[in-house]
């Protein structure tokens, strides 16, 4: 007679929803420690639905996941709707959207007049995998069909000068305001803060190419990370190369840390900043979000150095984001993939 297990193995239950598709993607390559992915879709637009007056209605996400690697990326949550429940599998393991430019077509009838729509707000747009698949690029070649959107565009890539063109024939029928992350001039920390994204020189040149081409382009300098970029010289550096550049705008926001994050970026701190350990741990115990009055004296600095330097505005969507902080503003994007 066969013996029983010690302890009866438990049923895994029935993947559903995005976590099954998931699960059944094809593979399509590999590239630096990293793995590509089919991911079927029945629709690209997702609506946000929240009581707070977010500055967007819709958003779009060309890929699940996101090469760049930055340590403090508050977006990881998202590989765990699909049972990816590491932190790093979500810089690891990229999936790509298929059909998303015909899906795009479809689900712009949804779009409202006056209703913005953001690419890339948990997923960088222009990531290494757009070089391969070219998904961002096929959806700027549909909305150059169409006249009287809104697109907002969030970016760390250079990549995105690769559709200067496209983007310029997009923004003569619609209001195309582009949004370059760039959190700090220093090309050596930022290496390890991003290590897979563009240098911030090579950004900073995207948005004077981008603002001499006639786009509405800026700097967003998000996240503002405690006692490693919020020195006032630091922020000063970042406010004046993005007004030399030509920058219409700049904002910043204090980091943010959910678990998922916290998993990968605290021990991050661990090994390269140990001294900041303990300040870390006491500040993000038991919480996700700083104090507001620490969100405050970084939107005050900012805003000096804006004018310091001639930049108008803070923000371009709406104005009652200008100079603003709010504990939940980043909060916000989280339900928007």
């Amino acid at each position: 007679m066969a013996s029983l297990p010690l302890f009866p193995v438990q049923a895994k239950p029935d993947l559903v929803g995005i976590a099954r598709l998931a699960a059944h993607a094809e593979p399509l390559g590999e590239g630096h420690h990293v793995e590509y992915f089919t991911l079927p879709a029945r629709s690209l637009l997702n609506r946000c639905v929240s009581s707070r007056n977010l500055p967007f209605r819709w958003t779009i996400n060309p890929y699940r996941g996101c090469e760049f690697g930055c340590r403090y990326c508050y977006a990881r949550y998202t590989h765990e709707f699909m049972e990816l429940r590491d932190g790093v599998e979500f810089e690891q393991k990229i999936y790509v959207k298929q059909q998303a430019a015909a899906l795009l077509r479809q689900d712009l009838r949804r779009v409202k007049k006056g209703e913005s729509i953001a690419l890339g707000t948990a997923t960088d747009p222009y990531q290494p995998a757009e070089r391969r698949y070219q998904i961002t690029r096929g959806l700027l070649e549909e909305f150059a069909r169409h006249r009287g959107f809104e697109l907002g565009i969030v970016t760390k890539s250079n990549l995105i000068l690769r559709d200067l063109d496209l983007l310029r024939e997009v923004s003569r029928g619609n209001k195309v305001p582009i949004h370059v992350t760039i959190t700090t001039l220093d090309a050596d920390l930022a290496r390890i803060l991003e290590p897979r994204a563009p240098r911030p020189d090579l950004r900073i040149d995207a948005v004077r190419q981008l603002s001499a081409a006639g786009l509405t382009v800026g700097v967003s300098c998000s996240p503002v990370l405690p006692s490693i970029t919020d020195s006032p010289a630091n922020l000063e550096a970042v406010v004046r190369a993005a007004a030399a550049a030509g920058a219409h705008h700049i904002f910043a926001g204090p980091l943010f840390l959910k678990p998922c994050s916290a998993a990968v970026f605290l021990p991050f701190i661990h090994q390269h900043f140990p001294h900041l350990v303990e300040q870390y741990r006491k500040r993000y115990q038991d919480r996700a979000f700083l104090p507001v009055s620490y969100g405050k004296r970084i939107a005050q600095l900012v805003a000096a150095f804006r004018e310091k330097y001639g930049m108008q505005r803070a923000d371009p969507r709406r104005e009652e984001f200008a100079d603003q902080w709010n504990t939940q503003l980043l909060e916000r994007q989280l339900a928007l993939f």
